[in-house]
Protein backbone atom coordinates (compact mmCIF):
# COMPACT_ATOMS: atom_id res chain seq x y z
CA UNK A 1 0.00 0.00 0.00
CA UNK A 2 3.05 2.13 1.18
CA UNK A 3 4.14 2.20 -2.73
CA UNK A 4 0.74 2.64 -4.29
CA UNK A 5 0.74 5.90 -2.49
CA UNK A 6 4.44 7.30 -3.65
CA UNK A 7 3.46 6.25 -6.83
CA UNK A 8 -0.32 6.59 -7.58
CA UNK A 9 0.34 5.99 -11.21
CA UNK A 10 1.78 2.78 -10.80
CA UNK A 11 -0.81 -0.04 -12.83
CA UNK A 12 1.75 -2.71 -13.44
CA UNK A 13 4.55 -2.94 -9.97
CA UNK A 14 7.17 -1.16 -11.74
CA UNK A 15 9.37 -1.17 -8.94
CA UNK A 16 9.66 -4.46 -9.22
CA UNK A 17 11.79 -4.19 -12.56
CA UNK A 18 14.77 -2.23 -10.66
CA UNK A 19 17.22 -2.90 -8.02
CA UNK A 20 17.50 -2.11 -4.11
CA UNK A 21 20.11 0.64 -5.49
CA UNK A 22 17.73 1.69 -8.25
CA UNK A 23 15.30 2.20 -5.83
CA UNK A 24 17.42 3.27 -2.68
CA UNK A 25 19.21 6.31 -5.59
CA UNK A 26 15.66 7.33 -6.74
CA UNK A 27 14.81 8.04 -3.28
CA UNK A 28 17.72 10.25 -2.33
CA UNK A 29 16.95 12.16 -5.66
CA UNK A 30 12.68 12.15 -4.88
CA UNK A 31 13.93 13.44 -1.27
CA UNK A 32 16.31 16.50 -2.93
CA UNK A 33 13.46 17.33 -5.41
CA UNK A 34 10.46 17.33 -2.76
CA UNK A 35 12.86 19.05 0.00
CA UNK A 36 14.54 21.51 -2.17
CA UNK A 37 13.32 22.25 -5.62
CA UNK A 38 8.80 21.56 -5.26
CA UNK A 39 8.46 24.20 -2.93
CA UNK A 40 10.65 26.70 -4.52
CA UNK A 41 9.38 25.81 -8.54
CA UNK A 42 6.23 27.86 -8.66
CA UNK A 43 7.85 31.48 -7.79
CA UNK A 44 11.17 30.80 -9.42
CA UNK A 45 8.62 30.10 -12.92
CA UNK A 46 6.83 32.94 -12.40
CA UNK A 47 9.93 35.13 -11.78
CA UNK A 48 11.76 33.24 -14.44
CA UNK A 49 14.76 32.72 -12.17
CA UNK A 50 17.43 30.13 -12.08
CA UNK A 51 18.32 28.95 -8.71
CA UNK A 52 21.99 29.37 -8.95
CA UNK A 53 22.03 28.56 -5.31
CA UNK A 54 21.39 25.07 -5.71
CA UNK A 55 23.97 23.98 -8.06
CA UNK A 56 26.34 22.96 -5.46
CA UNK A 57 23.93 21.23 -3.57
CA UNK A 58 22.86 19.09 -6.91
CA UNK A 59 26.71 18.57 -7.13
CA UNK A 60 26.84 17.47 -3.40
CA UNK A 61 23.74 15.22 -4.48
CA UNK A 62 25.78 13.71 -7.05
CA UNK A 63 24.09 14.37 -10.03
CA UNK A 64 26.29 16.40 -12.59
CA UNK A 65 28.15 14.18 -14.79
CA UNK A 66 26.68 11.26 -12.72
CA UNK A 67 26.96 8.57 -15.64
CA UNK A 68 30.56 9.89 -16.14
CA UNK A 69 33.54 7.37 -14.45
CA UNK A 70 36.45 9.07 -12.99
CA UNK A 71 37.82 12.74 -12.69
CA UNK A 72 34.97 13.52 -9.48
CA UNK A 73 32.10 11.66 -11.66
CA UNK A 74 29.83 9.57 -9.84
CA UNK A 75 30.06 6.44 -12.27
CA UNK A 76 26.07 5.66 -11.96
CA UNK A 77 24.89 3.14 -14.81
CA UNK A 78 22.69 4.72 -17.32
CA UNK A 79 19.01 3.63 -15.68
CA UNK A 80 20.24 5.06 -12.21
CA UNK A 81 21.04 8.64 -14.71
CA UNK A 82 17.43 8.06 -16.03
CA UNK A 83 15.76 7.16 -12.33
CA UNK A 84 17.79 10.78 -11.18
CA UNK A 85 15.97 12.94 -14.20
CA UNK A 86 12.84 11.46 -14.14
CA UNK A 87 12.89 12.58 -10.38
CA UNK A 88 14.25 16.45 -11.14
CA UNK A 89 12.27 17.01 -14.14
CA UNK A 90 8.71 16.15 -11.89
CA UNK A 91 10.22 18.83 -10.45
CA UNK A 92 11.05 21.04 -13.39
CA UNK A 93 12.45 20.51 -16.75
CA UNK A 94 14.31 23.47 -16.08
CA UNK A 95 16.30 22.04 -13.35
CA UNK A 96 16.66 18.49 -15.39
CA UNK A 97 17.94 20.60 -18.27
CA UNK A 98 20.40 22.52 -16.03
CA UNK A 99 21.74 18.73 -15.07
CA UNK A 100 21.83 17.84 -18.31
CA UNK A 101 23.56 20.87 -19.79
CA UNK A 102 26.07 20.42 -17.21
CA UNK A 103 26.54 16.54 -17.40
CA UNK A 104 25.05 14.90 -20.60
CA UNK A 105 26.68 17.82 -22.64
CA UNK A 106 29.27 20.01 -21.85
CA UNK A 107 30.86 17.27 -19.24
CA UNK A 108 30.45 14.27 -21.20
CA UNK A 109 32.12 16.20 -24.29
CA UNK A 110 35.29 16.87 -22.28
CA UNK A 111 34.96 13.60 -20.65
CA UNK A 112 34.60 11.62 -24.09
CA UNK A 113 36.92 13.98 -26.26
CA UNK A 114 39.04 15.89 -24.14
CA UNK A 115 42.49 15.65 -23.12
CA UNK A 116 43.60 14.37 -19.46
CA UNK A 117 44.54 17.74 -18.54
CA UNK A 118 41.21 18.99 -20.09
CA UNK A 119 39.59 16.28 -18.41
CA UNK A 120 41.78 16.88 -14.66
CA UNK A 121 41.03 21.28 -15.02
CA UNK A 122 37.54 20.84 -15.65
CA UNK A 123 35.63 17.76 -14.83
CA UNK A 124 36.37 17.46 -10.98
CA UNK A 125 34.78 21.39 -10.44
CA UNK A 126 32.46 20.63 -13.18
CA UNK A 127 30.74 17.67 -10.89
CA UNK A 128 31.03 19.46 -7.53
CA UNK A 129 29.01 22.43 -8.99
CA UNK A 130 31.40 24.76 -8.32
CA UNK A 131 32.49 25.27 -12.42
CA UNK A 132 28.93 25.22 -14.40
CA UNK A 133 29.38 24.75 -18.04
CA UNK A 134 27.22 25.21 -21.67
CA UNK A 135 27.42 23.22 -25.00
CA UNK A 136 27.51 25.63 -28.15
CA UNK A 137 26.42 23.75 -31.46
CA UNK A 138 22.94 25.22 -32.50
CA UNK A 139 23.26 28.38 -34.30
CA UNK A 140 20.66 30.77 -35.54
CA UNK A 141 20.21 29.62 -39.07
CA UNK A 142 21.26 26.16 -38.02
CA UNK A 143 19.18 24.10 -35.66
CA UNK A 144 18.01 20.70 -37.40
CA UNK A 145 20.96 20.50 -39.74
CA UNK A 146 23.93 21.48 -37.47
CA UNK A 147 26.15 20.69 -40.76
CA UNK A 148 25.05 24.50 -42.15
CA UNK A 149 26.31 25.67 -38.92
CA UNK A 150 28.00 29.22 -39.41
CA UNK A 151 30.56 29.58 -36.90
CA UNK A 152 34.56 29.26 -37.95
CA UNK A 153 37.68 28.51 -36.18
CA UNK A 154 40.66 29.14 -38.09
CA UNK A 155 44.42 28.64 -36.95
CA UNK A 156 46.77 31.69 -36.54
CA UNK A 157 50.12 30.75 -35.45
CA UNK A 158 49.47 28.11 -33.04
CA UNK A 159 46.50 29.52 -31.38
CA UNK A 160 42.96 29.55 -33.15
CA UNK A 161 40.94 32.36 -33.74
CA UNK A 162 36.84 31.87 -33.51
CA UNK A 163 34.06 33.68 -35.00
CA UNK A 164 30.57 33.32 -35.42
CA UNK A 165 26.98 32.84 -33.16
CA UNK A 166 25.26 30.27 -31.35
CA UNK A 167 21.26 30.26 -30.35
CA UNK A 168 19.62 28.62 -27.83
CA UNK A 169 22.68 27.98 -25.21
CA UNK A 170 21.56 26.82 -21.74
CA UNK A 171 23.39 28.62 -18.94
CA UNK A 172 25.60 30.35 -21.29
CA UNK A 173 25.62 33.35 -19.25
CA UNK A 174 26.20 31.62 -16.10
CA UNK A 175 28.95 29.15 -17.77
CA UNK A 176 32.65 29.55 -16.68
CA UNK A 177 33.40 27.41 -19.93
CA UNK A 178 31.55 26.99 -23.13
CA UNK A 179 31.98 23.89 -25.20
CA UNK A 180 32.13 25.47 -28.84
CA UNK A 181 31.70 23.58 -32.32
CA UNK A 182 32.86 25.29 -35.26
CA UNK A 183 33.95 24.79 -38.81
CA UNK A 184 37.33 24.58 -39.52
CA UNK A 185 38.94 23.48 -42.66
CA UNK A 186 39.82 19.86 -41.25
CA UNK A 187 35.98 19.52 -40.46
CA UNK A 188 34.18 20.15 -37.20
CA UNK A 189 36.12 20.81 -34.12
CA UNK A 190 35.24 21.49 -30.38
CA UNK A 191 36.49 24.04 -28.25
CA UNK A 192 36.75 24.44 -25.01
CA UNK A 193 36.01 28.67 -24.28
CA UNK A 194 36.67 30.37 -21.12
CA UNK A 195 33.64 32.57 -20.84
CA UNK A 196 36.13 35.34 -19.67
CA UNK A 197 37.70 35.09 -23.14
CA UNK A 198 37.51 38.68 -24.99
CA UNK A 199 35.36 38.69 -27.76
CA UNK A 200 32.50 36.32 -26.42
CA UNK A 201 29.65 37.55 -25.06
CA UNK A 202 26.33 36.01 -23.83
CA UNK A 203 23.11 37.44 -23.88
CA UNK A 204 19.92 35.65 -21.98
CA UNK A 205 17.09 34.96 -24.68
CA UNK A 206 14.03 36.99 -23.07
CA UNK A 207 10.75 37.00 -22.04
CA UNK A 208 9.72 33.04 -22.54
CA UNK A 209 6.54 31.05 -22.43
CA UNK A 210 8.31 28.24 -21.30
CA UNK A 211 11.49 27.00 -19.74
CA UNK A 212 10.80 29.93 -17.47
CA UNK A 213 13.24 28.21 -14.17
CA UNK A 214 16.18 27.90 -16.61
CA UNK A 215 18.74 30.14 -19.14
CA UNK A 216 18.90 29.96 -22.44
CA UNK A 217 21.37 32.68 -24.39
CA UNK A 218 22.32 34.08 -27.38
CA UNK A 219 26.37 33.98 -27.71
CA UNK A 220 28.04 36.15 -29.80
CA UNK A 221 32.20 35.58 -30.59
CA UNK A 222 34.06 37.79 -32.70
CA UNK A 223 37.96 37.37 -33.08
CA UNK A 224 37.67 34.69 -29.92
CA UNK A 225 41.76 33.87 -29.49
CA UNK A 226 42.46 30.54 -27.70
CA UNK A 227 45.57 28.81 -27.52
CA UNK A 228 45.98 25.44 -29.46
CA UNK A 229 45.10 23.32 -26.68
CA UNK A 230 41.48 24.68 -25.66
CA UNK A 231 40.80 22.17 -28.82
CA UNK A 232 39.11 18.34 -27.91
CA UNK A 233 41.82 16.41 -29.39
CA UNK A 234 40.21 13.23 -30.35
CA UNK A 235 37.92 13.81 -32.36
CA UNK A 236 36.66 15.66 -35.77
CA UNK A 237 33.23 15.85 -37.21
CA UNK A 238 29.75 16.04 -35.60
CA UNK A 239 30.15 12.80 -34.58
CA UNK A 240 31.65 14.53 -31.90
CA UNK A 241 28.21 16.80 -30.67
CA UNK A 242 26.06 13.89 -31.73
CA UNK A 243 28.00 11.11 -29.35
CA UNK A 244 26.88 14.18 -26.64
CA UNK A 245 23.34 14.61 -27.67
CA UNK A 246 22.34 11.19 -27.70
CA UNK A 247 23.66 11.14 -23.78
CA UNK A 248 21.00 14.15 -23.75
CA UNK A 249 18.39 12.46 -25.59
CA UNK A 250 18.36 9.39 -23.53
CA UNK A 251 18.22 11.78 -19.93
CA UNK A 252 15.21 13.35 -22.03
CA UNK A 253 13.63 10.09 -22.45
CA UNK A 254 13.23 9.68 -18.26
CA UNK A 255 12.61 12.95 -17.45
CA UNK A 256 9.63 13.67 -19.86
CA UNK A 257 7.54 10.68 -18.12
CA UNK A 258 8.59 12.21 -14.60
CA UNK A 259 6.77 15.51 -15.80
CA UNK A 260 3.67 13.85 -16.74
CA UNK A 261 3.66 11.49 -13.86
CA UNK A 262 3.95 14.89 -11.51
CA UNK A 263 0.98 16.47 -13.27
CA UNK A 264 -0.82 13.25 -13.29
CA UNK A 265 -0.36 12.72 -9.44
CA UNK A 266 -1.50 16.73 -9.17
CA UNK A 267 -4.74 15.71 -11.36
CA UNK A 268 -5.39 12.57 -9.39
CA UNK A 269 -5.29 14.56 -5.63
CA UNK A 270 -7.45 17.36 -7.14
CA UNK A 271 -10.01 14.71 -8.63
CA UNK A 272 -10.34 13.20 -5.07
CA UNK A 273 -11.02 16.19 -3.16
CA UNK A 274 -13.01 18.63 -5.85
CA UNK A 275 -16.64 18.13 -4.87
CA UNK A 276 -19.07 18.84 -7.69
CA UNK A 277 -22.79 17.93 -8.48
CA UNK A 278 -21.98 16.43 -4.52
CA UNK A 279 -19.46 14.13 -5.06
CA UNK A 280 -16.22 14.32 -5.80
CA UNK A 281 -14.67 14.56 -9.93
CA UNK A 282 -12.89 10.54 -9.64
CA UNK A 283 -16.49 9.58 -8.83
CA UNK A 284 -17.07 10.82 -12.54
CA UNK A 285 -16.75 7.94 -15.50
CA UNK A 286 -15.04 10.73 -17.92
CA UNK A 287 -12.95 11.60 -15.18
CA UNK A 288 -11.97 8.22 -14.50
CA UNK A 289 -11.48 7.39 -18.02
CA UNK A 290 -8.53 10.22 -18.42
CA UNK A 291 -7.43 9.32 -15.64
CA UNK A 292 -6.71 5.42 -16.33
CA UNK A 293 -5.22 6.91 -20.36
CA UNK A 294 -2.83 9.01 -18.53
CA UNK A 295 -1.79 6.17 -16.40
CA UNK A 296 -1.29 3.67 -18.99
CA UNK A 297 1.13 6.45 -21.10
CA UNK A 298 3.02 6.95 -17.97
CA UNK A 299 3.54 3.13 -17.23
CA UNK A 300 4.22 2.53 -21.23
CA UNK A 301 7.20 5.23 -21.31
CA UNK A 302 8.87 3.98 -18.14
CA UNK A 303 8.91 0.35 -19.20
CA UNK A 304 10.72 1.69 -22.81
CA UNK A 305 13.01 3.85 -20.90
CA UNK A 306 14.15 1.17 -18.48
CA UNK A 307 14.29 -0.83 -21.43
CA UNK A 308 16.17 1.05 -23.57
CA UNK A 309 18.44 1.62 -19.96
CA UNK A 310 19.57 -1.62 -19.87
CA UNK A 311 20.43 -2.02 -23.20
CA UNK A 312 22.31 0.97 -23.02
CA UNK A 313 23.88 -0.48 -19.90
CA UNK A 314 24.54 -3.72 -21.39
CA UNK A 315 26.74 -1.81 -24.20
CA UNK A 316 23.69 -3.20 -26.86
CA UNK A 317 21.83 -0.31 -27.45
CA UNK A 318 21.05 0.76 -31.38
CA UNK A 319 21.30 4.59 -31.58
CA UNK A 320 17.82 4.68 -33.15
CA UNK A 321 15.87 3.41 -30.11
CA UNK A 322 16.85 6.68 -28.56
CA UNK A 323 14.75 7.94 -30.99
CA UNK A 324 11.83 5.95 -30.02
CA UNK A 325 11.90 7.11 -26.92
CA UNK A 326 12.62 10.89 -27.18
CA UNK A 327 9.77 10.59 -30.17
CA UNK A 328 7.10 8.77 -28.16
CA UNK A 329 7.87 9.75 -24.64
CA UNK A 330 8.08 13.97 -25.41
CA UNK A 331 5.24 13.55 -27.46
CA UNK A 332 2.61 11.33 -24.65
CA UNK A 333 4.33 13.51 -21.97
CA UNK A 334 2.78 16.63 -23.23
CA UNK A 335 -0.33 15.40 -23.82
CA UNK A 336 -0.76 13.63 -20.43
CA UNK A 337 -0.28 16.93 -18.72
CA UNK A 338 -2.64 18.95 -20.63
CA UNK A 339 -5.08 16.10 -20.35
CA UNK A 340 -4.44 16.52 -16.37
CA UNK A 341 -5.15 19.90 -16.36
CA UNK A 342 -8.39 19.73 -17.85
CA UNK A 343 -9.17 17.96 -14.67
CA UNK A 344 -8.43 21.24 -12.79
CA UNK A 345 -10.35 23.20 -14.47
CA UNK A 346 -9.64 26.79 -13.76
CA UNK A 347 -7.67 26.06 -11.17
CA UNK A 348 -5.38 24.52 -13.87
CA UNK A 349 -4.13 27.79 -15.37
CA UNK A 350 -3.02 28.84 -11.54
CA UNK A 351 0.96 28.42 -10.04
CA UNK A 352 -0.61 26.58 -7.23
CA UNK A 353 -0.90 23.07 -9.67
CA UNK A 354 2.20 21.76 -12.16
CA UNK A 355 0.58 20.09 -15.05
CA UNK A 356 0.23 23.57 -17.25
CA UNK A 357 3.95 24.70 -16.10
CA UNK A 358 5.48 21.24 -16.76
CA UNK A 359 2.97 21.44 -20.65
CA UNK A 360 4.81 24.25 -21.54
CA UNK A 361 8.05 23.25 -20.89
CA UNK A 362 7.76 20.07 -22.35
CA UNK A 363 7.12 22.03 -25.86
CA UNK A 364 10.57 22.86 -25.78
CA UNK A 365 11.59 19.59 -24.38
CA UNK A 366 9.89 18.19 -27.02
CA UNK A 367 11.80 20.91 -29.21
CA UNK A 368 15.53 20.55 -28.35
CA UNK A 369 18.17 17.58 -28.51
CA UNK A 370 15.81 16.63 -32.01
CA UNK A 371 12.40 17.88 -33.04
CA UNK A 372 9.64 15.06 -33.49
CA UNK A 373 10.28 15.45 -37.42
CA UNK A 374 13.97 14.67 -37.15
CA UNK A 375 13.28 11.60 -35.16
CA UNK A 376 10.59 10.72 -37.13
CA UNK A 377 12.91 10.48 -40.25
CA UNK A 378 15.65 8.99 -37.94
CA UNK A 379 13.05 6.14 -37.74
CA UNK A 380 11.94 6.65 -41.19
CA UNK A 381 15.09 5.50 -42.55
CA UNK A 382 16.01 2.84 -40.03
CA UNK A 383 12.49 1.24 -41.58
CA UNK A 384 12.83 1.82 -45.26
CA UNK A 385 16.77 2.07 -45.53
CA UNK A 386 16.07 5.51 -47.84
CA UNK A 387 17.44 8.73 -45.86
CA UNK A 388 14.39 11.59 -46.46
CA UNK A 389 16.01 14.41 -44.29
CA UNK A 390 16.66 16.77 -47.85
Amino acid sequence: MTEQLLDPSDLINFDSLLTEQELSWRATVREFVTEHIKPNIAAWYEKAYFPREIVPELGSLGVLGMHLDGHGCAGRTAVEYGLAAAELEAGDSGLRTFVSVQGSLAMSAIHKHGSEEQKSRWLPAMAAGEVIGCFGLTEPTAGSDPSSMKTFARRDGSDWVLNGAKRWIGLATLADVAVIWAQTEQGVRGFLVPTETQGFSATPIEPKLSMRASIQCDIEMTEVRLPADAVLPDVTGLKGPFSCLNEARYGIIWGSMGAARDAFEDALAYAQQRLQFDKPLAGYQMTQQKLVDMALEINKGFLLAVHIGRQKDAGTLDLHQISVGKLNNCREAIEVCREARTILGGNGITMDYSPLRHANNLESVRTYEGTDEVHTLILGQRLTGVPAFR
